[in-house]
């Protein structure tokens, strides 16, 4: 009840806290579309709003990631073309650093090498400026952890080759990525990414039994977001491989 009448409340007026208001509750009952549609009108409104700004940006993103290929790159291009207008209209804003650095991070799955490579060091740019201006930010902190865990499994012979033909690629790995996303899960232990993360970062390190406790933390966490879904399907996947006692 409460929520329909906040919803009704937002279309029977202008005001762009109103339709600030129902979209977050729309992005949290994940119906991103809607969601995009709320803010979109208060920002027509408000172009120079920058909370409005990062969170177009951070919705695109959630849709974006549960697609592949042209979809998810196109999604996530517009979800950095508004984290920037939010940089622009407040440098400080951590969310806009942080959901641009989400944005870039999957625009680089669908790049060449040699834009990965440049796409790396901004991304990283990206999530230092969100942690600078909030040191609290567990989303940022998060994508620093799979950042840096998806860099630990880059040898050492390809990260030579990479600074040879295309770039150098930024410096850390598997122990930067641990302490990233261990902060993230003490800022909200509650949010299934970072237990799902770092759980994969334990497998990757070939520790299985703190792998297991962390995917098996994960899975109890509530459905935030619409990629948390398959992330449940991911872990009951890994968990089926191993025995208990493994």
């Amino acid at each position: 009840m409460l929520i329909a009448a906040l919803l009704l409340a937002s279309l029977l007026t202008d005001d762009p806290p109103s339709k600030l208001m129902a979209g977050d509750d729309a992005f949290a009952r994940i119906e991103y579309p809607a969601a995009v549609e709320f803010y979109e009108s208060a920002f027509h409104e408000h172009p120079d709003d920058p909370d409005l700004l990062w969170r177009l940006a951070r919705a695109f993103v959630c849709m974006g990631e549960v697609l592949e290929g042209d979809e998810r790159a196109s999604l996530c291009k517009k979800a950095e073309s508004y984290a920037l207008q939010c940089i622009a209209r407040d440098s400080t804003k951590a969310e806009g650093h942080t959901w641009r650095a989400a944005a870039l991070g999957y625009i680089a799955l669908d790049a060449g090498k040699s834009k990965q490579v440049n796409l790396s060091h901004e991304l990283v740019k990206e999530v230092d400026a969100a942690l600078r201006h909030n040191p609290n930010d567990d989303a940022a902190y998060s994508i620093k952890g799979s950042f840096y865990r998806a860099l630990g499994n880059v040898s050492w012979f390809q990260r030579q080759l990479a600074a040879l033909f295309i770039g150098r690629v930024p410096k850390g790995g598997y122990e930067e990525a641990e302490v990233a996303l261990k902060r993230a899960m003490e800022i909200a232990p509650d949010v299934m990414r970072h237990h799902y993360e770092l759980g994969v970062l334990y497998v990757d390190m070939d520790r299985r039994a703190e792998a297991r406790k962390a995917l098996e933390t994960a899975a109890r966490l509530p459905v935030r977001v619409a990629i948390d879904r398959p992330r449940l399907e991911k872990i009951k996947k890994l968990l089926a491989e191993w025995p208990d006692n493994e």
